[in-house]
C-alpha cells in the first residue's frame, strides 16, 4: 500500500520469496540502510518485519497458489495491495538449457497463479522484470534495440523464452477486459501493465551493504571479475576475441543497479498516474520498455574498469566464443525517458565503485564471514 506526501510516495512493501537463489539476510540490511528500526525474522524463518509494517517479509513460493492466496487475504483488511513488482523466477541462461521444464513450470506457473489472485483480490497494477534476451538474435546488431523490433522469434535459450511467454501473457490478459466490458462484464476493470526489459544490471548498492550473492559459480561477468579481484578465482575467462569489435570482444549495455531499482519505482509512479499536465500516465495501458544506458561496454572494457576500481589488473585468459553469444547487445533507452522520465544516471566507474565496495566488505556475500 502506499502513502503519498507531496511529489513523494512512500510505499509499504511486502516481499514474498522462498528463498531459492536469495537471503533474507538481504531484507536486514534494506531495513538498516533505510532506517527502519528494529527489523525481525521469525526463528523458522517464514516471516519477518518491522515494527511498523514498513517492509513485512512472507517466505512463500508464488508457484504455491494456496500460500500465496494466504499472503493476500493477510493483508485484505489493511486495504490490500496497490502494485505487485513482479521478479520471481529462475534466472540462469545456461541452466534453462538444462532444466527447460522447471523453467516453464516455475517462471510462467507463478506468473499465472499471482495473476489470478491480484484479479480475485482487485490489485490491477503490475511491473514485470522481462529481459533484453526476448530480441534474441537482432537482424543488425550494430543497431540499438527498440521497444518495437521484432521479439521471439530468434530467442537463443529457454531462459528467454519463458520471459518472452510472460509478456505475451501479459499482453493478452490486459486486452481481454475490454473484450469482456463488450459483452456486457461491465465490472471488468482495465490493468496496468508494465514490462521492463532489462539489459545488464551491474554494480551494489553505495553503501557497499547489499549487492549480488549468487549461489556457486557467477553467471554474470561482473560479479565473477569481482570474485577474482578477492581472490576466490584464479582469472576471468574471455570467451571469444575475433568479434566484429574495437577489440574483438562482446559489447553490451550495463546499467548500474540502483538506476533499475529507480525504473521500477518510475513504473508504479507511471501506473499511478498523475494530475500533473506536463507528465504522461500509463494507468491502464500495456507499456514496454528498455532499461539501460544506450552505451556499450566490451568484456576488456569491464574487466579494465574493475581493474582501475580495486587498484590492480585482473587476471584473464582467452578461451573459445561461448555458442548463442552474439556481438552486439545495446539498448535504445529513450522511450522509458519519454514516458517516464526515468534514465540512467550512473555510469561504469559507479558500477565498479559499488560492486567493488560490496565484495570487499562482503566476502562471503550475505553469509556471515
Amino acid at each position: 500500500s502506499s502513502s503519498s506526501h507531496g511529489d513523494d510516495v512512500e510505499y509499504s512493501v511486502v516481499v514474498v520469496d522462498n528463498l531459492v537463489n536469495s537471503s533474507s539476510e538481504s531484507l536486514r540490511r534494506v531495513a538498516d540502510i533505510c532506517s527502519l528500526g528494529d527489523f525481525s525474522i521469525e526463528e523458522d524463518g517464514s516471516k519477518g518485519s518491522d515494527p511498523h509494517g514498513r517492509l513485512v517479509f512472507r517466505r512463500v513460493d508464488c508457484c504455491d497458489g494456496p500460500a500465496l492466496r494466504g499472503v493476500f487475504e493477510e493483508f485484505a483488511p489493511l486495504g490490500g495491495f496497490d502494485a505487485a513488482v513482479h521478479f520471481a523466477g529462475l534466472k540462469a541462461v545456461g541452466e534453462s538449457k538444462s532444466i527447460p521444464l522447471k523453467y516453464y513450470e516455475v517462471n510462467i506457473g507463478a506468473t499465472w497463479t499471482l495473476l489470478n489472485l491480484m484479479e480475485e483480490f482487485g490489485c490491477r497494477s503490475i511491473v514485470f522484470s522481462s529481459s533484453a534476451t526476448v530480441y534474441g538474435i537482432a537482424k543488425d546488431e550494430k543497431a540499438k534495440l527498440k521497444e518495437t523490433d521484432e521479439v521471439g522469434a530468434t530467442i537463443t535459450n529457454c531462459y528467454g523464452r519463458t520471459k518472452y511467454m510472460i509478456e505475451q501473457i501479459l499482453g493478452d490478459f490486459h486486452g481481454s477486459h475490454a473484450i469482456l466490458r463488450d459483452q456486457g462484464k461491465e465490472d471488468a476493470q482495465d490493468w496496468s501493465v508494465t514490462i521492463l526489459r532489462y539489459f545488464n544490471p551491474a554494480g551494489a548498492h553505495p553503501s557497499g551493504k547489499m549487492g549480488e550473492d549468487p549461489n556457486g559459480v557467477p553467471n554474470n561477468l561482473m560479479p565473477f571479475v569481482a570474485q577474482v579481484a578477492v581472490g576466490r578465482r584464479p582469472h576471468v575467462t574471455i570467451f571469444g576475441n575475433d568479434y566484429d569489435t574495437p577489440d574483438g570482444t562482446g559489447i553490451r549495455d550495463y546499467l548500474h543497479v540502483m538506476d533499475l531499482a529507480n525504473g521500477h519505482v518510475a513504473a508504479l509512479r507511471y501506473m499511478a498516474g498523475s494530475d500533473d499536465a506536463n507528465s504522461k500516465s500509463g494507468a491502464g495501458k500495456l507499456s514496454v520498455f528498455n532499461l539501460g544506458t544506450g552505451t556499450g561496454y566490451s568484456v576488456i572494457d569491464m574487466i579494465n574498469a574493475m581493474g582501475k576500481a580495486v587498484g590492480k589488473p585482473i587476471p584473464n585468459v582467452l578461451g573459445p566464443r561461448r555458442p548463442g553469444d552474439v556481438t552486439i547487445y545495446v539498448a535504445n533507452p529513450g522511450l522509458a525517458k519519454e514516458e517516464m522520465g526515468w534514465e540512467a544516471k550512473k555510469d561504469l566507474d559507479d558500477m565498479c565503485e559499488d560492486l567493488w565496495s560490496w565484495q570487499t566488505n562482503n566476502p562471503n556475500g550475505y553469509a556471515y564471514a
